[in-house]
């Protein structure tokens, strides 16, 4: 009997594999997931969200059951040598540009057990735990993936494409002979997360806060409910085993509680790296996640990156199954994953980077300059920082270089017949030529019936924009018009009609 015939399959049922099998199960491909692990890791891991990612569960029709398991991020508050404030991290305002709050706090578990049942409820999709890949061989029509159970017996399945999604040990990308390039940050640091009582609660800061203190740099960060996580960097002295129990570790948290005041949830040491694979693509075969990059956590990004990795994955892989986007079109189009991505993280990485440097100065002298230049430029009052401001736009890739390109589209919120409705439940998901009230201009026939591209008009009685949050994003950019891709990221813009219809035709050809 041959292998069981698959469109994708993807390794690791963590949070990227599960967003990965949602898109491409809900666009009707066979999907075929498998994990050697049974159940979701009961502890937090990721602690934070942003909007990017809860307009991706809102695609997926999972961002209610997620609802009761986030919670607003509090302000991030640097105080440097000597206590005082020298920065402020906080969200954007309000009108949220994404119709989401900008940055979120969440427990992992629920989140990743509701992310799993709405893979488990796709019909075209197929869920296999407690298997592990041995091996993988590519031809030009498929990769044939080897897998053991935990009883020792082994089969194959046959899959159009692959996605390893199997985290930062990857076994798909030691297959496929992928490397990772380092990007020079490597630092140990004890994770904690505790569940405090009403009396450590009363003793905790009201925001999160980043210790930039010489002695033992140090963040502390406000969960939902009573959670409450820190992480807590390591002297090369120091034994990361021995700070990780619980001993140890309450040693660590004396500053702040003690064990009266809270309990213990979790407690792990790591090495805090900095690292990118050196591409992401082996023909059939490519990588997501964690099994792509590492990151410093500084701004909590690590999830969203991946579930960024995937969704940008997704939509390109669809274009090319179902034949939307033919050679060689189409391998230019997958090969632009690893180079946005890719580039993305390096940016991103540069930038958290730089945030850690501010955190992690271990000389004292340096550290008071440090501050007073930090105080310097805020002219002696502290403005706040919303953390948007830190991620960068796509850089490359499948853009142009027109306004707008390669940041995210709003998602404003919409009225119909009274009610409030968010863009993407009208609209969908989809390739979306989006104008501004009063500028109407034809789709380009050819491209509109590549893309199936929805064109939307603001300002008539389908697309009555409530706060004028895409209005002012076309002012921004001195735009009428934008062509958004379906992981929300913006194509191009345009000023007038003749730019339009050059955008769709510039467009046309990169996809034929």
């Amino acid at each position: 009997m041959g292998a069981e015939q698959y469109d994708v399959a993807i390794v690791g049922f963590g949070p990227s594999g599960a967003v990965a099998a949602s898109l491409l199960g809900r666009a009707g491909f066979r999907v075929h997931v498998c994990d050697r692990l049974h159940e979701v890791y009961d502890k937090p891991r990721a602690i934070a969200l942003d909007h990017e990612i809860l307009r991706v569960f809102q695609q997926l029709g999972v961002v209610e059951q997620v609802e009761p398991y986030y919670e607003p991020f509090t302000d991030s508050c640097f105080y440097g040598v000597d206590g005082q404030l020298i920065r402020r991290m906080t969200m954007l305002p309000e009108p949220y540009p994404q119709g989401f709050v900008p940055s979120v706090v969440f427990t992992q578990p629920p989140v990743e057990e509701v992310l799993r049942k709405a893979v488990l409820a796709l019909p075209t999709v197929t869920v296999e735990t407690g298997l592990t890949l041995t091996s993988l061989h590519q031809t030009d029509a498929d990769v044939t993936l080897e897998l053991a159970a935990e009883d020792g017996s082994s089969r194959s399945i046959s899959a159009r494409y692959v996605i390893g999604c199997d985290g930062a040990s990857s076994t798909v990308r030691d297959l496929v002979g992928i490397r990772l390039e380092d990007l020079a940050f490597d630092e140990p640091w004890l994770v904690v997360d505790v569940l405090a009582n009403d009396k450590g609660l009363a003793k905790l800061p009201s925001t999160s806060v980043q210790y930039c203190d010489p002695e033992r740099p140090a963040t502390f960060v406000i969960g939902p409910g009573n959670h409450r996580r820190w992480e807590i960097s390591l002297k090369e002295s120091e034994d990361p085993k021995t700070v990780a129990t619980p001993e140890g570790t309450w040693r660590l948290l004396e500053r702040w509680i003690t064990p009266e005041d809270a309990e213990l949830w979790r407690q792990a040491s790591y090495r805090f790296h900095a690292l990118v694979a050196e591409r992401w693509r082996d023909g059939r075969v490519f990588i997501a996640g964690d099994a792509s990059h590492q990151q410093p956590p500084f701004l909590g990004q690590g999830m969203c990156q991946g579930v960024r990795d995937v969704t940008n994955l997704a939509w390109k892989l669809s274009a090319v199954l179902i034949g939307e986007i033919q050679d060689p079109a189409a391998q230019a189009l997958l090969d632009s994953y690893g180079i946005e991505r890719k580039e993305h993280v390096r940016q991103l990485t540069g930038k958290l980077k730089e945030i850690g440097a501010v955190i992690c100065e271990r000389d004292v002298e340096k550290a008071r300059k440090r501050d007073a230049e930090l105080l310097a430029q805020a002219g002696g009052k502290i403005q706040p920082t919303p953390r948007q401001d830190v991620l960068p736009p796509l850089s490359t890739g499948l853009i142009t270089h027109t306004p707008g390109a390669g940041t995210l589209f709003p998602q404003p919120w919409m009225l119909r017949d009274g009610q409030r409705i968010r863009l993407d439940d009208l609209a969908g998901n989809g390739w979306r030529l989006v104008m501004a009230s009063g500028f109407e201009a034809p789709l380009l026939s050819d491209l509109a019936g590549v893309l199936n591209l929805t064109g939307i008009v603001l300002g008539t009685p389908d697309y009555e924009e409530a706060d004028q949050v895409v209005a002012q994003w076309f002012a921004q950019h001195n735009a009428r018009a934008a062509l958004v891709r379906p992981d929300n990221y913006v194509y191009g813009s345009a000023q007038d009609v003749d730019d339009l219809g050059r955008l769709q035709r510039e467009l046309l050809d990169r996809l034929t």
